[in-house]
């Protein structure tokens, strides 16, 4: 009988290790993107059962995004010292109403923020496009899911409020819009309102999504990868709630959200938009998944978008 216990004991020991090392490794390859071009991980729905197993086991393989060699016409390149040097693309319209600084999401880069640009563009405003640390031109190839970048946030409405010191708009997608709240939790910038789409509630939920999507537990992984992230970036990540970031915003916020997201839930939203301190308003693109809303809702997008700056922000 004790040799039984004590095998039990060993073996219980030897469990713990191994996923423990198994989640340590699969968390640094979330968090570092790889510096050559190969392959990337697909989607976790669009994974066999075999290779779901592998990803659980030795992680995503993701390369550094770029936004290729050229630089769009008329874009000016911006470096702004921020913790990390980012790298941006800026442009003036005549008479402008005021700047739209605009934020991607996780493992994207500002070169897929040309759509919505142009239409703020449209609108009248002048736009910044910022590449995230570890993205595009930007310095290295870590990303913390918001929680760093969101100094780059307030490094970008900075310089804009320096430079023209008109009316600041911030926009930003999955992990742009989580770096902007959190931006304005921690850092304190007063932006004249922001348009946020699909940002997760909790660092913990966001993992839990990825195992949900593969069909698999996420207990007790998806603990040990918030667990083991947050150690080897150098922060809690139980504590990276954007939830609790919502309560200490008070400018204008206009969320927007796909019902068909597999990434994040619409009980994620709406806890987020009910902390929500100033005006807000809350669509929902019926059809829409964790994606580029100008991929089936162009028009709907466009008029969301001018509705909210003119009705909301009057301006």
């Amino acid at each position: 009988m004790k040799k039984i216990l004590k095998a039990s004991i060993y073996g219980g020991i030897i469990i713990i290790l191994i996923l423990n090392m198994i989640a340590f490794a699969h968390a640094y390859r979330f968090t570092h993107f790889k510096l050559d071009q190969s392959p990337r991980t697909k989607e976790p729905k669009n994974l066999s059962l075999a290779n779901k197993i592998k990803t659980i086991v030795w992680g995503v393989n993701i390369p550094k995004p770029t936004n290729g060699n050229k630089v769009p016409n008329d874009y000016k390149v911006i470096s702004i010292k921020s913790n990390k040097l980012i790298e941006c693309w800026y442009k003036e319209v005549p008479n402008s109403k005021g700047t739209v600084i605009l934020f991607h999401g996780y493992s994207s880069v500002k070169i897929t923020l040309l759509g919505k640009a142009k239409i703020f563009r449209k609108l009248g405003y002048n736009t910044l496009l910022v590449d995230f640390m570890g993205s595009g031109g930007s310095e290295g190839n870590q990303s913390t899911i918001g929680y760093f970048e969101s100094k780059q946030v307030k490094s970008a409405f900075n310089y804009i409020q320096k430079t023209n010191p008109e009316k600041i708009i911030l926009y930003g997608s999955s992990m742009g819009a989580v770096a902007i709240m959190k931006a304005i939790h921690d850092g304190g910038i007063n932006p004249n309102g922001i348009i946020i789409e699909c940002p997760f509630a909790t660092m913990y939920e966001t993992v839990q999504a990825r195992f949900k999507i593969m069909k698999m537990p996420s207990f007790p992984m998806a603990n040990l990868l918030v667990f083991w992230g947050g150690i080897q970036n150098g922060f809690w990540a139980f504590n990276h709630n954007p939830e609790v970031y919502a309560n200490s915003i008070k400018c204008p916020t206009l969320m927007l959200y796909g019902a068909k997201d597999e990434k994040v839930s619409l009980d994620e939203i709406n806890r987020i938009y009910r902390n929500l301190k100033g005006k807000k308003r809350l669509n929902i693109y019926k059809n829409a998944g964790h994606e580029n809303y100008l991929n089936k809702y162009e028009k709907e997008w466009s008029n969301d978008i001018k509705g909210f700056i003119e009705k909301d922000l009057k301006l």
